[in-house]
């Protein structure tokens, strides 16, 4: 949801994973917070709040038409990924995002990229620090150029199970 175009919107308890359904009648679950990974996602949230809608500018900027996004991997059913990319205004680096919505992680997925060189991992959701597994990509993947999915690079990731990486280039190569 913060890297697909349009408002961010959390309902009553999101911000921690809370477990059942929101009640009028009864407060939040906030004792869940003392559980690793509930705690792990409010941290996630916060994290991105700050990391990518504050300072990555392709993440905050230009939502409203189809030149702010392209989709780099959206028929894969198979492994149940999916990739894009985000645009931002006044040479705004692109943000790749990409989703593997499965328990299994996928060594060696490539993905097509529009420009070679060293592309950071910005953020992964399976970080420890995040009660994950800490499966990823040791900070960056490098691009190369070569034709994959109609781009002229491309790049070999380690996705996390059940995970999202948000890659930003920094040029090179």
């Amino acid at each position: 949801m913060w890297a697909h175009p349009g408002k961010k919107l959390l309902f009553m308890g999101q911000e921690f994973a809370q477990g059942r359904e929101w009640n009028f009648d009864a407060g939040l679950d906030w004792w869940s917070l003392s559980i690793g990974w509930h705690r792990g996602s409010g941290i996630a949230r916060s994290r991105l709040q700050s990391l990518l809608c504050r300072r990555t500018r392709a993440a905050r900027t230009r939502l409203r038409s189809a030149r702010d996004f392209r989709w780099l991997v959206v028929d894969d059913a198979d492994n149940s990924v999916f990739a894009w990319l985000r645009f931002g205004v006044d040479g705004a680096r692109p943000v790749a995002v990409v989703a593997n919505f499965t328990p299994v992680p996928r060594a060696g997925y490539r993905i097509g990229l529009l420009h070679p060189g060293r592309w950071r991992e910005i953020l992964n959701t399976d970080g420890a620090a995040y009660g994950g597994s800490n499966c990823g990509n040791a900070g960056a993947v490098e691009a190369v150029t070569g034709q994959w999915g109609g781009l002229p690079c491309f790049a070999d990731l380690m996705l996390p199970p059940l995970g999202t990486l948000w890659l930003v280039h920094e040029g090179g190569a």
